[in-house]
């Protein structure tokens, strides 16, 4: 990568591995705001970003050299060699041959925890424009004003003190429905220090597993997602109803699978690697309408 400012913006040549569009349109994240091709404005970690992708370019618009490296880079996963993951995964299986070559600019997001948290349990039975809506009107509601590009303003997702002030009434009142009680649940524990972003340095798979299933409507799948988008739990193998059909369409000869089996299968053949597999899978399936007809 060759990292340089040109006006008030910096640039980034060379950019390998990596599509802007793939890794932010993938069901990973919910603040990315299209402007047009390639061209998105996101909100992450209080920082409001406009950026552009041409080709091997990137272009943060209006932002730092410092900001690109310390908050950009690590949240985009860039400093990461996608080209040997992809290598490891391929001499694996080969069945992902596809997936790879199709969605080669995938990249696992690195999210701030209480955000991931509050945004999957939203997720439950929801398609991503709901979830984009609700997790704004949270953030317009009790976040702080960030700015204002291309006439719209933007607002930073609410921090765990603000959250904690949410009641399970205030959740119902911005229609999140059955989920109210939930994320009641939710923010109680992290505005009580219950759940807390630190505790899960160092701790075993299993474990982080179940200690954010201890939230009240957190299952395997939401908690496997924040594991794996903001804990660095590479390993974490979301199966949702589209990932069940895409794997027992491909591994399991359209057969009915139950999860369990699926999850081992996915931590015996990718072990580390499984986040990485999941999301090429995931979105190559979801696009290409793998195992649809076993809906």
């Amino acid at each position: 990568m060759r990292i340089y400012t040109e006006k008030q913006n910096t640039i980034i040549e060379r950019i390998e591995d990596f599509s802007l569009s793939q890794t932010l349109e993938c069901g990973q994240c919910f603040r990315f705001y299209k402007q047009d091709e390639n061209d998105y404005v996101i909100v992450a970690y209080k920082n409001l970003l406009h950026i552009k992708q041409v080709n091997d370019t990137l272009v943060f618009y209006d932002c730092n050299v410092h900001s690109v490296k310390t908050i950009w880079i690590p949240y985009f996963d860039l400093d990461r060699d996608y080209a040997e993951i992809k290598r490891f995964l391929l001499e694996k299986d080969n069945l992902l041959r596809d997936s790879i070559n199709e969605k080669y600019g995938v990249r696992i997001l690195n999210q701030e925890f209480h955000e991931m948290l509050i945004s999957f349990i939203i997720s439950q039975n929801k398609q991503i424009p709901h979830i984009k809506q609700l997790v704004k009107r949270i953030s317009e509601e009790y976040g702080e004003y960030l700015g204002e590009i291309n006439g719209e303003k933007y607002y930073s997702f609410p921090s765990i003190e603000v959250l904690g002030t949410i009641s399970e009434e205030k959740f119902r009142e911005m229609k999140t429905g059955f989920r109210a009680p939930y994320l009641a649940d939710a923010v109680k524990k992290l505005s009580e220090n219950v759940i807390s972003v630190d505790e899960f340095k160092g701790m075993d798979e299993n474990a982080a597993r179940r200690k954010l299933m201890e939230i009240k409507g957190v299952g395997e799948k939401v908690a496997n997602c924040v594991m794996l988008f903001s804990l660095g739990y590479r390993n974490a193998f979301p199966i949702d109803v589209w990932m069940k059909r895409i794997m027992e369409t491909l591994y399991f000869q359209g057969k009915d699978t139950k999860k369990e089996l699926i999850a081992d299968f996915a931590r015996d053949m990718y072990g580390e690697y499984g986040g990485y597999a999941q999301q090429y899978l995931f979105c190559y399936g979801r696009d290409n309408h793998v195992g649809k007809q076993n809906a």
